[in-house]
């Protein structure tokens, strides 16, 4: 135990996890502090385009195997699984009903991109090599965690509602194609692609721009990150009851702990855990979201939001992250 708190103290100490607090302070002391909105969708554009073509690069040097499969499989399965757990914690910890329980158990089964790409920045500046597909595997993992949330709220035998009365509209067609073809997911997909495509030779001909600035543009994103994050949780604290509180910290320890049996059972190198882990422990505040708000309207975003952004997300990015590289480490070694 002293090992892992000793290593998850030396991985606090970054630059990008020290520029989210830095946000995140300003924030609650009501600073001035802001990036222009066009930059801060600049720089998450840039990072998608970067960490995709990167994954899609290492998957044409390491080629397509069993391992590879398997581990967009075990995010599959994951993606569908966790929403269950979460909602199955939700119902026994607090009061929510179960429509604003299902919405938020979506969440908890899709993905945060930006903590994935955190995760492996931390891993990159320890020295630690992990499997490039890993980004595939994340990118497979926005959307299924929708689908049981909706089978949740059907099982209940409780329709989405809206505001005044009307139904949602559940999962039609419409509903998938944007889900599927959300920008992020699209130009993280895309960039996999060309990555894959053009390989290490494509890399080098653009390594200057996406890998090289890629700590600083991070550590500025991630500044306006904990900016929005403070924020948000300023302005909703009388909302977040203790049982809310404690499920936005237990259940990314819960996704994590299974996102670690299932990186152990793929024989997924350290850093590679550590990914699985932390994208199993992560929850969306992008991709989720929007789709909840148009399949469950009748939940209550507030609280989703405020969950997702504003306790579990600063949870992973100051805590969880270095907390489960130091626990991967010192189980598998490395």
């Amino acid at each position: 135990m002293d090992g892992i708190l000793a290593l998850a103290a030396e991985n606090l100490i970054s630059p990008i996890i020290l520029f989210f607090a830095l946000g995140f302070a300003a924030a609650f002391a009501r600073s001035d502090l802001s990036v222009p909105e066009a930059v801060a969708k600049g720089l998450s554009l840039y990072l998608l385009l970067a960490i995709g073509f990167k994954g899609g690069a290492s998957v044409a040097a390491h080629g397509v195997d069993a391992t590879l499969i398997m581990s967009l499989l075990a995010g599959l399965v994951l993606s569908f699984v966790l929403p269950f757990v979460a909602f199955g914690l939700l119902r026994m910890i607090t009061g929510l009903s179960v429509i604003d329980a299902a919405a938020v158990a979506a969440h908890y089964g899709s993905i945060s991109i930006v903590t994935f790409v955190t995760a492996s920045s931390v891993l990159t500046a320890a020295g630690l090599v992990f499997e490039g597909y890993m980004v595939a595997v994340a990118a497979v993992m926005e959307a299924p965690a929708i689908l049981s949330a909706l089978w949740l709220v059907a099982r209940a035998g409780r329709p989405a509602t809206g505001s005044h009365g009307g139904s949602g509209r559940g999962l039609d067609a419409e509903l998938l194609r944007e889900i599927l073809l959300n920008g992020s997911i699209v130009l993280l997909i895309g960039a996999f692609a060309i990555g894959a495509i053009t390989g290490q030779e494509g890399l080098a001909r653009i390594e200057a721009f996406i890998v090289a600035p890629f700590q600083g543009v991070l550590c500025l994103f991630l500044l306006d990150m904990g900016l929005v994050a403070g924020r948000g949780l300023r302005d909703t604290r009388g909302l977040l009851r203790p049982g809310l509180l404690a499920f936005g910290i237990l259940m990314p320890l819960t996704g994590a702990t299974l996102g670690l049996v299932a990186g152990g059972l793929l024989g997924l190198s350290v850093g590679g855990i550590m990914l699985m882990m932390t994208v199993s422990a992560s929850a969306s505040y992008i991709a989720v979201p929007a789709a909840m708000r148009v399949a469950l309207p009748e939940a209550n975003p507030a609280i989703y939001l405020t969950l997702a952004l504003g306790i579990t997300f600063p949870f992973n990015l100051t805590i969880g992250i270095p907390i489960y590289l130091a626990v991967a480490k010192v189980i598998f070694g490395g």
